[in-house]
């Protein structure tokens, strides 16, 4: 049997209509219950229901063998797994933005963001110093209250940051959603794993 991670949440409708098109049962996504393990009808592959931050970990240690999960998760926390596909779906963008007006952004500012190691690598690679503060949720309040100078954060439309008076600077990194493989199983499962990858491919 397959064991394949997938995200708990938005993305979960996506991903069953890419599976449909790929002519792969979707069956166990499309069910409204609280199982976090379903089957497929002819039982070859099982599907394991998580948090979107816990998928890779689950396919990193071999308990799922394909999983679907961000760029953003990944990039984040350095997993080492395969990549093998792109699906095209969940897009958005990691983005750098300040306050709307004239305000001034200090020499060392001071960035809130959620993607700690990523928002680093970032403005290292650009030379500039940074004070990182992590902040887990309502990251565009920072600078309003005088927490952070600029954020880094996902945007889609960026209305949320129109709301809050915040507007883009630069974008960090493009974010999707990946299919990631346990490296030892892609290739003792490559059986089963290959026809799975292809068919999402064909579709992708």
């Amino acid at each position: 049997m397959l064991t394949v991670a997938v995200p708990k949440g938005r993305i979960l409708a996506k991903l069953g209509a890419v599976l449909t098109r790929a002519g792969l049962d979707a069956s166990p996504l499309e069910k409204d219950d609280r199982k976090l393990e379903r089957a497929t009808v002819d039982g070859r592959v099982r599907y394991l229901f998580l948090k979107p931050d816990d998928v890779p970990t689950y396919v990193e240690y071999g308990a799922a063998d394909l999983g679907f999960s961000g760029r953003d998760v990944l990039d984040e926390r350095g997993y080492d797994l395969y990549r093998p596909l792109d699906l095209g779906v969940g897009r958005c963008r990691m983005v750098v933005a300040r306050p709307d007006g004239d305000r001034t952004i200090p020499e060392v500012p001071r960035v809130a963001t959620k993607f700690a190691k990523i928002a680093e690598r970032h403005f290292a690679q650009r030379g500039v110093q940074t004070e990182i503060v992590y902040v887990g949720g309502s990251v565009e309040l920072a600078p309003l209250v005088g927490l952070a100078d600029l954020i880094v954060d996902l945007v889609e439309s960026g209305a949320t940051l129109r709301e809050n008076h915040l507007h883009e600077v630069e974008t960090v990194l493009e974010v999707g959603t990946l299919l990631v493989a346990n490296r030892a199983a892609y290739k003792l499962k490559a059986a089963e794993i290959g026809p799975y990858v292809d068919a999402l491919r064909r579709v992708t």
